[in-house]
């Protein structure tokens, strides 16, 4: 069985290891280990996370906008600026 990868709202990819393992690794092709005992990892869609390339909440405290929400939010008001308020 595949491996499930879900995309969250304007958050990280969550990729359920229950199904079995993955293997990760860096441009270079070096080993990236997993944390040891998770059932799920968290990986960084937003590129500010310092422990990439696993999720840190980042994308909450900056306004991160997923390219879906971003594009979205562009087509109804033309502007890439996240809301205020």
């Amino acid at each position: 069985m595949p491996t499930p990868i879900k995309v969250r709202f304007n958050g990280p990819y969550l990729v359920d290891l229950s199904q079995g393992g993955i293997e990760l690794t860096d441009h270079e092709g070096n080993p990236i280990p997993l944390p040891a005992g998770k059932t799920n990892v968290a990986l960084c869609r937003c590129g500010a996370s310092v422990t990439k390339p696993f999720c840190d909440g980042t994308h909450s405290r900056i306004g991160f906008n997923a390219a879906e929400a971003a594009q979205r939010l562009v087509d109804r008001t033309g502007s890439t600026a996240p809301p205020r308020g």
